[in-house]
């Protein structure tokens, strides 16, 4: 276990760890109470409760349109479309990369004078995710609402018979997609997800353009309705990211078999704390890593761990181009200018969206890394230039040292550090276990949620 140094040299072979505990220290505390225990359970988590209210603010709305009677007689269908494509307009656009910075933005505005509370939570920006599946959900609800009123119309109401058609083949879609969002689904068939969600969103846009078309009697009408320019814009949001796709080259360095480093150096330059979305075939997957740009050096690092079939055919076949699109996005780690001072917990290659922030020096923040034999991993570079900015770090080496008690280090960093909050990039177990440890204590604690 290497605490600190420039330039530590190898510790003399020891046993293994057995006790799995972590160095001696102040053991965590016990949480606060039972409210802030089951407030800060993963099932409580922001994403969820903005999930609940995008869908408590619709039944609101359904149930202020049945006092008012809007869902009955011949505008019924019209209402249930108005409803529907609101809350698609709100899934779509709270997704879009421009939007998603915008938020990030705003958030951590708040100066660090605020109360902590208050920048507690608006640390929970980037579970934004949840008013993308509460719209998703609303509005594919409502769209079947739609489409049960034009089907009781059969085909003599609004839009006749081609509205019908295209509105069951939208359904269809939309329901396909939701599906495949379902978390066991996402997490065991991601692909089946991921393309589903690409081709199937865009094939249902393609049909809600043509089903308004009917509703409002030719494109004339529909270029001159509300709709219409709801469906530009959803259209447009879409179609922004790929307008900017762009194969580009890049340096693939392997300091092991399990990581590689990719360099970019094209002509952009993103901000610390960014993530950028690569791909080898961008009709069918992509996948997203953070962003490591380097202080006064053009250009920028990814690091592209061993995790599954894509990474690991990267690392053995390092490609020489690889495909991007859109702009560098913001990610949970941005959170750390509401604080005075943070610690990272990293593991593995969940160094990777941390190593910026270090490299940036915005805020002060204390590291512990945890991985397995760091050096002969990440290499020696990459080790010193975290040194080099982190004298203090705390790097726990599992090959020699056992798994830690990640809670417990995470606490014994903070409370030594003086810390306002911890941030914790690492698998979905470690992550819920820090984060939900530490926020039960009373700490602010933020990590990947995995929504998308």
């Amino acid at each position: 276990m290497t605490t600190t140094g420039l330039r530590p040299q190898p510790a003399p072979p020891a046993p293994p760890r057995t006790d799995a505990a972590g160095p001696p220290g102040d053991a965590p505390p016990p949480p606060v109470s039972t409210l802030r225990r089951i407030l800060a359970h993963p099932r409580f988590m922001h994403h969820h409760r903005l999930v609940a209210a995008v869908l408590t603010a619709n039944a609101a709305l359904l149930a202020y349109g049945l006092a008012a009677d809007w869902w009955r007689g011949p505008g019924a269908a019209e209402a249930l479309g108005a409803a529907a494509l609101a809350n698609v307009a709100l899934a779509v656009l709270v997704r879009q990369q421009y939007v998603i910075n915008l938020l990030f933005w705003l958030a951590t505005r708040a100066p660090t004078r605020w109360p902590l509370r208050i920048r507690w939570t608006l640390g929970k920006v980037y579970h934004f995710g949840g008013l993308h599946v509460g719209g998703a959900l609303a509005g594919t609800a409502w769209y079947l609402g739609q489409l049960g009123a034009l089907t009781a119309a059969g085909g003599r109401g609004p839009g006749g018979a081609g509205a019908l058609v295209t509105g069951y083949a939208t359904a269809g879609l939309l329901l396909a997609v939701v599906g495949t969002a379902l978390p066991p689904v996402r997490s065991r068939r991601h692909d089946l997800f991921e393309r589903t969600h690409r081709l199937g969103g865009w094939a249902a846009l393609l049909l809600l353009w043509a089903q308004a078309g009917f509703l409002a009697g030719g494109p004339v009408a529909l270029a001159a309705s509300p709709q219409g320019w709801v469906l530009a814009v959803l259209t447009a949001s879409i179609a922004l990211p790929w307008l900017r796709l762009r194969r580009v080259p890049v340096v693939v360095e392997r300091p092991s078999s399990h990581v590689a480093l990719v360099h970019f150096d094209h002509g952009v330059t993103p901000f610390p704390g960014s993530s950028t979305a690569i791909s080898r075939r961008p009709l069918w997957e992509w996948h997203s890593f953070a962003n490591v740009p380097a202080p006064g050096r053009s250009g920028f690092r990814l690091t592209v761990s061993r995790a599954g079939d894509w990474t690991g055919r990267f690392i053995d076949d390092a490609p020489q181009r690889v495909w991007v699109k859109g702009i560098s996005t913001a990610g949970v780690a941005n959170v750390e200018t509401l604080f005075r001072r943070v610690v990272y917990v990293a593991t593995g290659s969940g160094i990777g969206p941390v190593l910026p922030h270090l490299l940036a020096e915005q805020v002060p923040a204390r590291l512990v890394w945890v991985a397995r034999r760091h050096r002969e991993t990440f290499g020696d570079a990459l080790v010193d230039e975290i040194l080099a900015h982190q004298p203090d770090a705390l790097l726990w080496d599992t090959a020699r040292d056992g798994k830690p008690d990640m809670l417990r280090l995470a606490w014994q960093a903070y409370r030594q550090f003086d810390a306002e909050a911890v941030i914790c990039i690492s698998n979905r177990p470690l992550t819920w276990q820090v984060v939900r440890g530490m926020e039960e204590r009373g700490v602010p604690a933020y990590g990947a949620i995995w929504d998308s």
